[in-house]
Order: structure tokens, then sequence, then C-alpha cells
């Protein structure tokens, strides 16, 4: 196995529990060396941090994998997947759809697997993990021994930077089976129809699932507007709560569709899903408000807006540009609740960190001359477990505040 070496003072993050070693970092880079091969890290004093898994054409030169001595093999996999297992039984006893592995957090750096019921859908993140699916699949049905298919959903442009191609399509399925267009899955007591091969991401957002929950539980009475609805998760919990008119909005028709599926599903007829652009839906609310003031007309407003946006930057670059929508489309919200009311708002750009967060919706209450009153704090589901070593393993901040 070849050895490679940190530069002088190069080891600090990694003494602390983070998992990746950079390239500018590293002594030397070995050219030569393949893409997913197995290496060994060590400091400028000959200190072992173990085995890695190495990519030559990646700013993320090492992943390490938190062993010594050991092959990447089935059986390396199959230990690992099943204590991810044992830990998201414990967390939701009576569940089978959740996140099976989140990458570093599982001692598996690069692979996601997302589990719904006997279905599974992988992403491959890294060099290391996408030469090796072979392997993955294996344990997985070594493990599920009711397993019906597995998908890759490899459409992450994190791929890119690892020089892998984009990739869906099946991976394995059980004999004389298919994998059907929707499955069907249980959150919160509610039932949603999953579309694994068409649907975003790995098919379903679950790390908003206890935020979801306590939408259900604050929403009882009241009109409630749930933007970037996706496959209506907010929308369905809060009219499962008792809403009295809930109304999902999407730029996606087919994950309008979908939505409309899920509140049939359910019975939720005070449900409704538009195919509408966020911003230009609210952009008109605060217009046909404005007009209806200065006709002496008393216009509805909301009692709850859900703000559930797509990551608005993925690098530090596009920061400022990120910042300036989420200080929009929470300034538009802002315009239209009831006093009384409850803004939801959340983001999953983990370059936009909580303070940052923070700082943007409350000087937009400020403009609006609203105040705030933090009635909830969430971050992601615990089946995506944070790693104290790795800030990058959180990124979903969720607030809900009254407006007074």
């Amino acid at each position: 196995m070849t050895t490679l070496i940190l530069k002088k003072h190069g080891d600090e993050r990694i003494r602390h529990g983070h998992f990746w070693v950079f390239s500018n970092e590293l002594t030397d880079i070995p050219t030569t060396l393949e893409a997913g091969s197995l290496v060994e890290v060590q400091t400028a004093n000959g200190a072992s941090f173990g085995t890695g898994i190495f990519n030559p054409h990646s700013l993320v030169a090492v992943r390490l994998l938190k062993m010594h001595d050991q092959e990447l093999d089935v059986a390396l996999f199959r230990t690992r997947i099943a204590h991810a297992l044992h830990f998201r039984e414990r967390l939701f006893p009576n569940e089978t759809s959740y996140r099976l592995v989140f990458g570093e957090s599982d001692m598996l750096p690069g692979l996601i697997i997302d589990r719904y019921g006997d279905y599974f859908s992988v992403q491959t993140l890294a060099a290391g993990m996408d030469t090796r699916k072979d392997l993955i699949i294996q344990a997985l049905r070594e493990l599920f021994p009711n397993i019906q298919g597995i998908i890759e959903k490899n459409n992450s442009g994190l791929r890119q930077l690892e020089g892998l191609e984009l990739r869906e399509g099946i991976l394995w399925s059980a004999p004389g089976a298919e994998i059907p267009e929707e499955v069907l899955m249980w959150e919160n007591g509610l039932q949603y129809s999953v579309s694994l091969l068409k649907g975003q991401k790995t098919g379903y957002f679950l790390d908003q699932k206890l935020n979801r929950k306590r939408i259900q539980e604050l929403t009882r009475g009241m009109r409630v507007m749930d933007c970037f609805t996706n496959q209506g998760g907010f929308a369905l919990n809060a009219a499962a709560g008792g809403a009295s008119y809930v109304l999902g909005l999407d730029s996606s028709e087919a994950a309008i569709q979908r939505c409309r599926i899920n509140a049939r599903l359910n019975t939720l007829e005070q449900a409704h899903f538009e195919t509408e652009e966020v911003f230009d839906f609210l952009q008109a609310e605060v217009a046909k408000r404005a007009a209806q003031l200065a006709d002496n007309q008393t216009p509805p407003t909301w009692d709850c807006i859900i703000l559930d946006p797509p990551a608005f930057t993925k690098s530090r670059k596009t920061i400022p540009v990120a910042r300036r929508g989420y200080a929009k489309i929470n300034r538009l919200a802002l315009k239209l609740l009831s006093s009384g009311g409850l803004l939801a708002t959340g983001s999953c750009s983990h370059h936009i960190n909580e303070e940052m967060f923070l700082r943007i919706v409350h000087e937009q209450a400020l403009i609006e001359r609203r105040e705030l009153r933090l009635v909830f704090h969430g971050t992601q589901s615990p089946c995506h477990p944070i790693l104290m070593g790795m800030p990058e393993t959180r990124y979903l901040k969720f607030f809900i505040f009254e407006v007074i």
C-alpha cells in the first residue's frame, strides 16, 4: 500500500476528526496511482492516520476510512452498514424509510444510501465508492433478505469534482421483479407515493422529517402556504395537523401531480397544489395585497408561510447571490403574514451558516417593521447525523418564528 505524507503542520484539522485530506496538504501526489486506490496517510513525523481512498483528480485527494490494515471489502461494507441500520432502527423503530448511510457520518465517505422499505437509492459521490458499487450491492443484499431493488441516483454535480460521469438507473432488482413507477412510504403517520426513478435527488427529501412533524403540531386552524413543496411534505403535514386551508407551490408540474396523488392517499381535501414559480407568485400576492389596501379592501392574509427552497449556493463564491435570494424571499413572506402568524424558513446551503441565515431573516423583519419571536429551531433529521469533526455534515437550518 502506498504511503502519502502530510506537509508539516498539515494535520491539525484531521487530528480533530475531519475525514478529508486535500491535495495541497500532501508532500507528493502520485500520478500513476488509480482513483479509488487505498493509501496510508502519515504525518511528517511518521504518525499514521490509517487507510484512505485516493483520487488524484480531486481536490479532496484522500477520504479517510478510520481504519488500519484492513481491506475495503464486502465484510467491511456489511459491518458499517449494519451499524448504520442499528442506529436508524433505534431512532425510528416503526418506520422503514430513512437515510440509511450518510457518508462520513457513517464512516463510509462519499456514500449515500436511502431506504424506502425494500427499495434502496444509492449515490456514490467519490471515486473510491463508485468503483466498489458491486460490493455495496452485495452487502445490502446480505443485510436485507427481502430487498427488491437498488437504483443509483448519481446526478449530483459533486461527482464531476471527482472526475465521475452523471448517471441514473437500476443497479439491481430481485429475480422476476421490476422497480415500480411508484413506491409507497410512511412518514409522520402520512403515506406518500414516491417515484424513485423520476424523483429529485434520491426520491424524497428525508432530512426535513422532524421539521415537518413540528409544522403538523403548530398549524391547526391556519391558512398555510408551502413554498417549494416538492412532493407535498410540509403541506400535507399542515393539513394532517388540522390547517383550515393549505396551498403548496412548486415550479415542477411532475412534483405537483405527485402532491395531488399524496393528498388523495391521505384524504386531505383542504390541501391544494399549484404549479408556480415561487418568487413570481409571492411578488404577485404582495402587489395584489397592496392594490386591495389602496382600494380600502381587507385582503386575506396567511397564518403560516413555509420557505424550503433548494440550495441557493453550493460554493463560497456565490454566497452574495444566495444572501440576496434568501433576503428577498423572506421579505416577501413577511409582507403577507398576519400578526401572530408563523414564518417557517430554512436553508440547506452548507455555505450559509446559522448565524448568517438568522441575520438575513432578522434584517428583513426590521425593514418590514415586524418583530420575530423564535418558536422552533430545527436541523436535519438524525438519520442525517452530524459528525462533530466535519462541519460539512451539518447543512440544514430550519426556524419557525412568530411574527408579532
